[in-house]
Parts: C-alpha cells; sequence; structure tokens
C-alpha cells in the first residue's frame, strides 16, 4: 500500500490533514469567544477521507461538498487565507463575504462549493462529470456527501444517472454514523451505505475513514476508473466526527465513551506515527510541518480580521454570472 507515494506526497498528505484540524479547532475558539459571526458545522476526525481522495485529484477536477465543508476546500487546495475571510463574512473571502461557512465555492481550483441542502451536491457532481465528458478534457467529479444524504431520493437519482450515462463520477459517503442526532441504522435499512451501488451496476466499496493511506488507494482506483471511462463508483468512508452537528449542539445523543473509542484511532497522530515507523520520515521533518502549520493559522486569521466588511450593495455586482 502506498508505494507509489514518494515522502513530499506522504508530508503533504499530513500537512493537509493538520491544516484542517487546526482550522476547526481555531474556528471553534474563535466562535467561544465570539470574535467570529454566524455558526458551522465542523469535521473533526474526518479529515482522511477529504484528504485520501483530493490526493488523487488535479486541479481541474472538480468536487462537491456538504455543509460539514470547510475540509474539502482545504483538500482540494482553496488558499486558507480567503476561507478564514470568508469565515468572517470578509470582502476577502473567497466568495466577498456573502457564502460563509456553508456556502464556501472555489472555482480557481475546482471547488463547486459547500451546500446547506443535504444532498444536493451529488447531482452537481453529476453535472459536472457530464460537462467533463462532452468536453473530452479527461478530468473527472467528486461528490461529498454524509450518511443522511444517501436517504435523499436525488441520491438515488444522481447515482442511476451517472450509471446510466457512464459518467466520470465518484460519491464519496462519509459515513460518520449520524445524521445530526439519529444514528444512521435507524433510518437505513441496510448496514453498508455502499451496498445501495448494487442497485446502479456500478462498484460499492468500503473502506477505513480513519486511516488516510486506505482512502488514498481505494480512492485512487475509483478516480481511474472514472477517468479512464468506467464509469462512477460509490465509496463509503467510516468515519467518526469528535464534535456536535453544529457549533450550538450538545451531543447528548451519543456517549462520552464512543467519542473517545474513536479519538483512539484518530487519523492524524495514526498517519504520524507510520511516518515515522514505516516510512522513515524523521521527527524534524514532521515537527517542522507542524509549525508551518500553526503559523499558516495565525497568519489567516490576523489576514481575515484586516479585511474589510462587505458593503449593503455588494450583492448586486454578483447576481449574474
Amino acid at each position: 500500500m502506498a508505494q507509489n507515494l514518494n515522502e513530499d506526497t506522504l508530508l503533504e498528505m499530513y500537512e493537509k490533514m493538520l491544516l484542517i484540524r487546526k482550522f476547526e479547532e481555531k474556528l471553534y475558539f474563535l466562535f467561544l469567544t465570539r470574535v467570529m459571526p454566524g455558526s458551522m458545522h465542523q469535521c473533526n476526525g474526518q479529515e482522511a477521507c477529504a484528504v485520501g481522495v483530493c490526493a488523487n485529484l488535479v486541479k481541474n477536477d472538480y468536487i462537491t461538498s456538504t455543509h460539514r465543508g470547510h475540509g474539502h476546500c482545504l483538500a482540494k487546495g482553496a488558499d486558507v487565507k480567503a476561507v478564514m475571510a470568508e469565515m468572517f463574512g470578509k470582502k476577502t473571502g473567497l466568495c466577498k463575504g456573502m457564502g460563509g461557512s456553508m456556502h464556501i465555492a472555489d472555482f480557481s481550483v475546482g471547488m463547486l462549493g459547500a451546500n446547506g441542502i443535504v444532498a444536493a451536491g451529488i447531482p452537481q457532481a453529476a453535472g459536472a462529470a457530464w460537462a467533463c465528458r462532452y468536453l473530452k478534457n479527461d478530468h473527472i467529479a467528486v461528490a461529498f456527501f454524509g450518511d443522511g444524504a444517501a436517504n435523499e431520493g436525488v441520491f438515488h437519482e444522481g447515482l442511476n444517472l451517472a450509471a446510466v450515462w457512464k459518467l466520470p463520477v465518484v460519491f464519496v459517503c462519509e459515513n460518520n454514523l449520524y445524521g445530526l442526532s439519529t444514528h444512521y441504522r435507524k433510518v437505513t435499512a441496510v448496514e453498508n451505505i455502499a451496498a445501495r451501488a448494487a442497485a446502479y451496476n456500478m462498484p460499492g466499496t468500503i473502506v477505513d475513514g480513519m486511516d488516510v493511506l486506505a482512502v488514498y488507494e481505494t480512492a485512487r482506483e475509483a478516480v481511474a476508473r472514472a477517468r479512464n471511462g468506467g464509469g462512477p463508483t460509490l465509496l463509503e468512508c467510516k468515519t467518526y466526527r469528535y464534535m456536535g452537528h453544529s457549533r450550538f449542539e450538545k451531543p447528548s445523543y451519543r456517549t462520552q465513551e464512543e467519542v473517545e473509542e474513536w479519538k483512539q484511532k484518530d487519523p492524524i497522530p495514526a498517519f504520524a506515527g507510520r511516518l515515522k515507523e514505516e516510512f522513515m520520515v524523521s521527527k524534524e521533518a514532521i515537527t517542522a510541518i507542524e509549525r508551518k502549520v500553526d503559523e499558516e493559522i495565525e497568519n489567516a486569521v490576523k489576514y481575515a480580521e484586516a479585511g474589510p466588511d462587505p458593503e449593503p450593495d455588494d450583492y448586486k455586482q454578483y447576481i449574474y454570472a
């Protein structure tokens, strides 16, 4: 596994996972101290899914995201300063301060947008994949969504059309067990969401979403299949979110023992250990990345805080493309 990855790529994956985690932790502090407006949905614990998949993509491949989308955005290559500025609602943000946490997009890196509508990114990714095939540009699309989205009608419509048209798209279900406060087994008849792929004659694959290299390898096959004309894949990443559903939620629907059990599988320290023991990466190289990420986050906050607020009439500039 991962024998095709050189040290630079491995370290880049570690850096991106750490950047996402530190970004989310900083947001939590900023919201608690009421420095930052609004609300948010965090992906602490799920970093390996976004990074493992996006490590297989090129800049002009497309992704669609969810209301829990900061990690996908950063994993696809969006500038951390611009993402942070958007969280502050600043003109210097990716969406000029008009998108906020749930509607971050960066077309320049193929990030078509986070979305507050559950499952809405699935048909969008199918549409982007159709455009890739029409343009014959060898690019693909990836739809990230949660277990709750797999029970929306548009999930089935999107997968069916993608299969019928053999579109270059990968559907990535980040199954973190809970749709808001409801365990997925209470509302889903099958144990594995990937099993639903059989209904649409596409491969359905399950992977440990806490293991970035396992995600990378599994996604690599799905991405190659899509890029080579083999059609779509449904990839289910078994993962977990450490935080509540959103900023204000107290996750009383799950036990602290369950949370701690999943934290024992934390993808970031686990990968750091493998880098040192399995890939002989020096402790100094890992420490240097940790310092770099800390500095990036602090600089992003300073950049965001210094940015101007949008004017009341600014929205008129962005109604039409």
